[in-house]
C-alpha cells in the first residue's frame, strides 16, 4: 500500500512508525527539516520537505497512484485542502484530522461534499476515552471487546494480594482468564507459564468480565466505585470543551480551572453548565479552596505532561479516587504506572489507534495501542480464507510476540489453548508485539489481501530524504 503522511508531527510520527511495520510505502511530508530528520533517523520511510498543500508537490508525488493520504498538519484547513486536493487528483482514499470545535457539527457535511473518507479529531477522541473511564461504575479500568463481552485489564503488581513471587501457571485463576502480557521495566514482555510475576511488574488480564471481576475481588483489587458526581478538570483547551460537555450532559457537576482569561469566557459562553475558574491550577492554595477533596475525579488537561503528572499526584494526596492525566510524550508512559496515577491518557496513541481501525477497513473492529504503541490489541473477525482458520492454533507456528487472548465462537467466549481452533466469522481479540505486526497479518488475512485491503500492498522502495 503506497501512503502519504502530510505532517511530520507526533501524530505523523506515530503513523508512519504503525504503518511501515506492515510493508507499506510510506512517505511523509513536511516543510521543516528538523522534524524530517527525526522520521529519517528512526523509521524505514521516504521523507520529503515541501508543502503537501501545493498541487505541484503532490502531482511530482504521482498522487494519483496513491492508495491514501493522511493530512495531519497543525491547520485544519491545510488538512481539508490536502485532502480533497489529493482526492480530486485520483488518491483512493483521504483521512484528515480536524480539531477546531466550530467545525464538529459539520464532520459529515464535510466527509460527504467534500469527498473525505474519515475525519478524526484528537481532542474529541481523547474526552470520549476520559468520559468513558469516569462514568464507569468500576475501581478498575477495562477496555472492552467483542461488544462487551471480552475484557481487559491492567493490574499494578503491587496493589495485588498473593501475586507478586507467582508463577503464571500457579496464579488463581477463576473462569477464563488469561494473563496476556506483563509491562516491566519498560518492556512489554509475552509471558508464559513459568513467568516469575515481580511486585513491580503491571500484568494485563483478559478475559469474560465477570471472571476479571472475581479475579479483583480474591487478589484485593476493588470491583466497584461510587459513581462520579463531581469532576475539577485543569486546562480549558478543546479537550476539556468536550469532556465538560459530555459530563453535564450525564449530570456530573464540572470545575474547570484555566490561566487564560479569554478562554475563561469564551469557555463560559460555550457550556450550559458548569463552572469556569480563571487561575493557575498549579496553586496549592486555589486547589484547596475549590474544595479537590470534594471532588471524586480530577483531570488535567493542560499542555504540559509535566504539570498534568504533578497536579494528578497532588489530588490523590488529597484523596480523590480518581485522577487521570494527559500525556503527550511517550517516554513518559513507562514511569506513569509506578506514581500512582490511575490513568494516562495520550492522544497521539488514541487518535492513531482510531485511524488505523479505520484503515484496516473493517476486518479489525477495535484497536489500542499499549505502552507507548510497543504492543497493540485487536480485535478481529475471522476470514473464512484466513490462514488461521480451520486449524489448531498449537499448529499454526504463531510467533511468540503475538498471543490469541479470547475467541468468540457464536456468543461464547473461549481462552484458547493449542488445541482450539478459530471458525469463519469469529471474533479473536489478539495481543501483538510492535515487532510482530506484520507476522500478524500473515495469518489472518489471505496472502494477496493483507491487513489493509486486498489491493492496497504497494512495493517498498529504496528510502531516502529528499525536497521537491
Amino acid at each position: 500500500m503506497r501512503i502519504i503522511i502530510v505532517g511530520a508531527g507526533k501524530l505523523g510520527y506515530k503513523l508512519a512508525e504503525s504503518l511501515s511495520q506492515e510493508e507499506n510505502d510510506v512517505i511523509v511530508i513536511d516543510i521543516d527539516s528538523e522534524v524530517l530528520e527525526r522520521v529519517n533517523e528512526n523509521l524505514d520511510v521516504l521523507t520529503i520537505k515541501a508543502n503537501g498543500a501545493q498541487l505541484q508537490a503532490l502531482e511530482q508525488l504521482h498522487i494519483n497512484n496513491c492508495d491514501l493520504i493522511i493530512a495531519v498538519t497543525g491547520s485544519d484547513e491545510t488538512n481539508i485542502l490536502v485532502s480533497v486536493t489529493a482526492k480530486k487528483i485520483g488518491c483512493k482514499k483521504a483521512i484528515a484530522r480536524i480539531r477546531n470545535p466550530e467545525y464538529a457539527n459539520q464532520v459529515d457535511f464535510i466527509k460527504s461534499q467534500m469527498g473525505i473518507d474519515y475525519i478524526v479529531n484528537p481532542e474529541l477522541a481523547t474526552a470520549k476515552e476520559i468520559a468513558k473511564v469516569l462514568l464507569k461504575n468500576q475501581g478498575i479500568y477495562m477496555e472492552d471487546f467483542a461488544k462487551g463481552k471480552v475484557a481487559m485489564v491492567d493490574f499494578r503488581v503491587e496493589n495485588l494480594l498473593w501475586v507478586a513471587g507467582k508463577k503464571i501457571k500457579d496464579l488463581n485463576m477463576t473462569g477464563p482468564l488469561l494473563v496476556v502480557a506483563i509491562a516491566r521495566n519498560g518492556e512489554m514482555i509475552i509471558p508464559y507459564g513459568d513467568t516469575e510475576i515481580l511486585s513491580t511488574d503491571t500484568i494485563y488480564v483478559m478475559g469474560q468480565k465477570e471472571s476479571i471481576n472475581e479475579f479483583s475481588k480474591i487478589h484485593g483489587a476493588p470491583t466497584e466505585t461510587k459513581p462520579v458526581k463531581k469532576v475539577m478538570i485543569l486546562g480549558g483547551g478543546k479537550s476539556a470543551y468536550y469532556l465538560a460537555n459530555k459530563l453535564t450532559y450525564n449530570g456530573v457537576d464540572i470545575k474547570i480551572i484555566e490561566q487564560d482569561k479569554e478562554r475563561c469566557k469564551a469557555l463560559a459562553e460555550c457550556l450550559s453548565s458548569g463552572l469556569v475558574i480563571h487561575g493557575d491550577g498549579t496553586d496549592i492554595n486555589l486547589l484547596v479552596e475549590e474544595n479537590i477533596s470534594d471532588m471524586d475525579a480530577f483531570v488535567a488537561l493542560t499542555g504540559f505532561d509535566e504539570d498534568n503528572l504533578l497536579i494528578t499526584l497532588l489530588a490523590k494526596q488529597y484523596r480523590v479516587n480518581k485522577v487521570i492525566a494527559k500525556v503527550s510524550r511517550p517516554n513518559y508512559i513507562p514511569i506513569i504506572e509506578r506514581l500512582g496515577i490511575d490513568i494516562a491518557i495520550n492522544p497521539i496513541l488514541i487518535t492513531a489507534g482510531e485511524i488505523l481501525r479505520f484503515i484496516q477497513g473493517g476486518k479489525v473492529i477495535s484497536i489500542s495501542l499499549l505502552l507507548g504503541g510497543k504492543a497493540e490489541v485487536l480485535e478481529i473477525i475471522a476470514h473464512h480464507e484466513s490462514k488461521i482458520v480451520g486449524k489448531k492454533l498449537a499448529n499454526l507456528g504463531l510467533p511468540k510476540g503475538i498471543i490469541i487472548g479470547s475467541i468468540v465462537h457464536e456468543n461464547k467466549i473461549i481462552i484458547p489453548d493449542g488445541n482450539s481452533i478459530i471458525q469463519p466469522g469469529d471474533r479473536v481479540i489478539v495481543f501483538c508485539l510492535q515487532s510482530e505486526v506484520a507476522s500478524l497479518e500473515k495469518y489472518f488475512y489471505r496472502a494477496k489481501g493483507g491487513l489493509i485491503n486486498e489491493l492496497w500492498h504497494g512495493c517498498k522502495g529504496i528510502r531516502k530524504s529528499t525536497s521537491i
